[in-house]
């Protein structure tokens, strides 16, 4: 085979790209709401550009927000794993170490919410509608109780996962 020849083989190759997908999610608002929209669901108030608690407008637009939406398909976006013996006898000053932690995160951010805690013997399941939220738990209970906090994000940071464990 000539040199020729063989150049042209390689023009006519495959020339496959690695296209890029963009990133999907599903709860990201894609557009600005018109202001005032309330949600229909927990009556969390968009305005200025961000969701909050205020006393909505009586022509207020009415939507389901991201975190009940989240809720109401059960898809979360944030999971803390509470693992060991501590856990077991300490149980019920953690929880309301988590439902504090929640109310003053909820407080400032609407669409940070619980979604669901599963509990069993010496370990609980907690499930958050954003990242924000379950991180800030994990860290509250490293405070308080020391153990070891690690964590994982996934899908592109839309997703944490976090296990907190103390024997």
């Amino acid at each position: 085979m000539s040199e020729n020849q063989g150049r042209m083989n390689l023009k006519q190759g495959r020339q496959d790209k690695l296209i890029q997908e963009e990133r999907h999610d599903t709860y990201r608002e894609k557009q600005k709401w018109p202001e005032p929209t309330i949600c229909s669901e927990c009556n969390a108030v968009f305005i200025e550009g961000r969701w909050t608690w205020n006393e909505p407008a009586d022509n207020a637009n009415a939507i389901v927000c991201p975190a009940c939406q989240r809720i109401k398909d059960g898809f979360p976006a944030g999971y803390l794993e509470i693992k060991g013996g501590f856990f077991g006898s300490h149980q019920e000053e953690m929880l309301n170490l988590i439902h504090n932690t929640e109310a003053l995160e909820k407080g400032e951010r609407p669409m940070e919410r619980l979604m669901a805690i599963t509990t069993e013997e010496d370990q609980m399941l907690i499930t958050t509608t954003g990242i924000h939220l379950a991180r800030r738990l994990g860290e509250a209970l490293k405070r308080a109780y020391q153990g070891d906090l690690d964590f994982v994000y996934g899908d592109g940071e839309k997703i944490i996962r976090m296990t907190w464990i103390r024997e």
